[in-house]
């Protein structure tokens, strides 16, 4: 039954709104008319954390089963990773070595070993106490960014932050305390921008990114659209394509936007979508994390050629 709701919310595809650039039932240049949303699988608790392997695979989270698993190109899953302390984002460095984030344990930034052990790489900036972090994206410098919106429900007043740890360091700094919930994030093609959702607000964030890693300029980069006033724009995971449009993932299903943050449309995901990277054949499958299920459509783009998202 999910199945069937999967290919008939594809086959919907929305394009309200869309500057001209969709056609029914598509979007021109980036899905097909006959491209259909697909259920790879369900039965997980709460997946999240889709990261591309280099054969064309997938790494993603069960952020409560405290698990990562391993989709291979054949469309086998695995579990390669147990008693992970709810880790939630997955990113590489540019050395291939694979990094996770904490929501829960020890609340901190870890590295996978190649040999199976871990090592912490930092719990924040030693000044305010992790709350729940949740994202993370590396600079081709080695540098990390990573988002701690807190848990829920918002707690009026109280600061969350987006953070930078710069390479070689151990303490972080606060990038950004002004957002309401900090998630998802990315790296502009070229290395100079980060771009951060929101979960509640509707506003997409832009910051220029200094020589030494830290934020300047911040400013709207996108506003998601067809979402009510006052609802969450459930604002989460985000991937960028070789074009330099971005993906995020929302209340609405995927919402997508050119790289001056115009709205191009929206695919929509039966089920509500937790974050999304593309892989598989020259990274031109678009991967779904949404709740209890991983879901995939193939497009007419590609993702980006650097190492991961």
């Amino acid at each position: 039954m999910k199945a069937k709701l999967a290919a008939l919310a594809a086959a919907a595809l929305l394009c309200a709104g869309c500057a001209g650039t969709a056609s029914q039932g598509g979007l021109s240049g980036v899905i097909a008319p006959d491209a259909r949303l697909e259920l790879v699988r369900e039965g997980f608790q709460f997946t999240e954390g889709p990261l591309p392997m280099a054969d064309g695979g997938l790494l993603f989270t069960d952020l409560r089963a405290s698990r990562v698993h391993r989709l291979d190109p054949q469309g086998n899953i695995t579990t390669v990773y147990e008693k992970t302390d709810e880790t939630n984002g997955l990113a590489y460095d540019r050395s291939g070595n694979l990094f996770g984030i904490e929501a829960a344990g020890g609340k901190r930034v870890r590295r996978f070993n190649k040999d199976g052990s871990v090592s912490e790489v930092t719990r924040g900036d030693g000044i305010n106490t992790m709350l729940q972090p949740n994202d993370l994206i590396i600079d081709a410098q080695g540098g990390i960014y990573f988002t701690d919106p807190g848990p829920r429900p918002v707690v009026p007043g109280r600061k969350v932050h987006v953070y930078y740890l710069a390479p070689g360091t151990k303490n972080a700094v606060v990038a950004d305390d002004r957002m309401l919930r900090p998630n998802g994030l990315t790296i502009s093609l070229d290395g100079k921008t980060l771009i951060v959702a929101d979960t509640v607000d509707h506003t997409l964030w832009q910051y220029a990114i200094q020589p030494d890693g830290k934020l300047a300029n911040r400013r709207p980069y996108a506003r998601m659209q067809n979402i009510a006033a006052g609802e969450d724009s459930g604002g989460d995971g985000m991937a960028i394509d070789r074009e330099g449009r971005i993906f995020v993932t929302s209340v609405t299903g995927i919402q997508i936007f050119d790289p001056a943050g115009n709205y191009l449309g929206n695919v929509p995901v039966p089920r509500k979508s937790t974050n999304v990277a593309f892989s598989g054949p020259d990274k031109s499958v678009l991967y779904i994390t949404a709740r209890e299920g991983v879901y995939k459509i193939q497009t007419l783009t590609r993702g980006p050629e650097r190492l991961g998202k």
